[in-house]
């Protein structure tokens, strides 16, 4: 059975439990408004696998998951494939590996991707998916679809080159939600260069954003940051989880 889209997810040490003890998962998910063929779990870097494998679990019994991917199995696997090595990611390695081997694993037509601290806006229109889809089938110069950001401003932003019907192009890419055709990413794209992508944070190496921006820009690709919709995005800080969700649940935009 070839898979139409999938949703995907990621953990690791520090925001395992907040995303897989609370409804976060189901919140997002929700927000999409659509039928994922599959909704996957990224798990990696993690001091316990099997606790976090634990909780994946209950949440695959409850239907809001169908499956976990260790990434570290597939690690050397998905580096192999894209021609790549752990030196070359430097420390963007860390920041990289789990997008890297879900796209190497993906057998669906299209992927959809949330970091684990990103969440939808509530006010994102219901058929913002479909609104990205419909593009992607459309268009075969636009290789990913995002919502707008946290400080989305199309006035002040200077890389939108073109306005189309409820979409804006540009080049550039991020990490925290991208919503992509999966053959295109599957494709060797991980190895090309363009000295405006060194914007991206030094101290993160040669991570995954950083090559797909390059790669889009080299090749005169764009991504469609969609007019109508936003995703919030804000970094847990080092505590408990349980003082992080406290934190959270005072701040409905980006957990309610």
């Amino acid at each position: 059975m070839i898979v139409t889209i999938t949703f995907e997810t990621k953990v690791w040490e520090k925001d395992w439990e907040l995303i897989l003890k609370t409804s976060r998962l189901e919140k997002i998910l929700s927000r999409c408004n659509h039928e994922f063929d599959k909704k996957i779990l990224l798990i990696n870097n993690v001091s316990q696998f099997d606790k976090v494998a634990s909780q994946a679990e209950r949440l695959i019994k409850k239907g809001v998951l169908t499956e976990f991917i260790n990434v570290d199995q597939h690690a050397s696997d998905a580096l192999d494939y894209f021609d790549l090595t752990k030196e070359s990611l430097g420390n963007g390695y860390y920041y990289s590996i789990a997008e890297l081997v879900s796209l190497y694993l993906s057998s669906s037509k299209y992927l959809l991707h949330f970091s684990g601290d990103s969440m939808i806006d509530v006010n994102a229109p219901q058929d913002w998916l479909n609104t990205g889809l419909n593009i992607l089938e459309n268009e075969p110069l636009i290789k990913v679809v995002n919502l707008g950001w946290q400080n989305f401003d199309s006035t002040l932003n200077e890389e939108f080159i073109a306005e189309a019907n409820g979409y804006f192009s540009s080049f550039g890419f991020s990490d925290q939600m991208y919503l992509v055709r999966t053959d295109d990413f599957k494709d060797r794209i991980f190895n090309f260069y363009h000295p405006l992508s060194d914007r991206y944070p030094k101290h993160a190496g040669q991570l995954f954003e950083k090559r797909v921006d390059s790669w889009l820009r080299l090749h005169n690709y764009y991504r469609a940051t969609l007019k109508n919709g936003r995703y919030l995005h804000r970094n847990f800080t080092n505590v408990p989880w349980e003082k992080k969700l406290s934190i959270l649940l005072n701040q409905s935009d980006l957990f309610s």
